[in-house]
């Protein structure tokens, strides 16, 4: 049985502690863009998705899941062992030695869920795309999912893929943009602007859906039942996500401070307060 909202909310909160103690414990990391997208990766993964138990990396007959802009991975690898693809203890070991989670995710530990390393911006488009026409080539009528950030659409490969994703009828694929206009070195509209995202995907000839409210999980399920319904209609399919940069933690919001910076002890004993540990418990 799919969770309800209640049980979403809920999950969300203790993957945002995970985030910011996984952090915290080793002084780095990429807290902002991975509390603004709590709600959308543990909505994907435990409702939209439809996930076979276990992992293969082929991800035959199943949807599967890539994450171009890897430097979140403290909200990947949460929502991914508390989704049961590895033991939620593991989490202790985030970007320390001989990890399996490493800072950027990388496949060559075989962590299950992972299946594309990612970091290097501007790649994951490319890699779902590909993925896409596997599926299609197999006779799998599952979907591909993908997160970009939209600072990350100034990298040149974003628009190859976008424009051959088109051209090619790649209707099995939808791809979210995490649009919280911040960037490591200050607003998008400040650092390259990219004006109408909209516009610009739908001149690319993709299907368009906008979600206003990104960190509301009501908002997210019904705009990717939407997104869900417009796939197979020979056009790929691209997800305007509208989320709030450390959304979560007050002192962490409405700036891109906390892109990449790790929380003081303090300031960790203040944001777990406004997130208290839920049922799921702490790792």
């Amino acid at each position: 049985m799919k969770p309800n909202t209640q049980q979403l909310t809920e999950l969300t909160t203790q993957v945002r502690r995970d985030i910011l103690r996984m952090v915290h414990a080793v002084s780095s990391g990429h807290p902002g863009g991975s509390l603004g997208c709590a709600e959308f990766l543990v909505t994907l993964y435990q409702k939209l998705m439809d996930r076979k138990e276990g992992f293969n990396m082929d991800g035959t007959e199943e949807d599967i899941f890539f994450l171009s802009n890897g430097h979140i991975s403290p909200v990947f690898y949460s929502v991914l062992s508390r989704s049961g693809y590895f033991p939620v203890s593991e989490l202790a070991t985030f970007r320390k030695i001989n990890t399996r989670l490493q800072g950027h995710p990388c496949t060559h530990d075989r962590l299950p869920g992972v299946r594309m390393a990612s970091g290097s911006l501007g790649q994951g488009l490319s890699v779902a795309v590909g993925a896409a026409q596997a599926k299609k080539l197999n006779k799998d009528n599952h979907l591909v999912y993908v997160l970009m950030g939209d600072g990350e659409l100034q990298e040149g490969q974003n628009w190859e893929a976008i424009m051959y994703a088109s051209a090619k009828k790649v209707d099995n694929v939808i791809a979210t943009v995490d649009l919280n206009g911040k960037q490591i070195d200050g607003p998008t509209d400040d650092v390259l602007n990219l004006g109408s995202m909209k516009a610009k995907f739908e001149a690319f000839d993709w299907e368009v859906i906008e979600i206003e409210k990104g960190n509301d999980i009501d908002s997210i399920v019904a705009g990717y039942e939407l997104a869900k319904a417009k796939t197979g209609k020979g056009k790929p399919v691209c997800v305007l996500l509208k989320t709030e940069m450390g959304n979560g933690v007050d002192f962490m919001m409405n700036t891109h401070a906390w892109h990449g910076k790790a929380p003081s002890d303090a300031q960790l004993e203040e944001a777990l307060k406004q997130n208290p540990e839920t049922s799921f418990g702490d790792y």
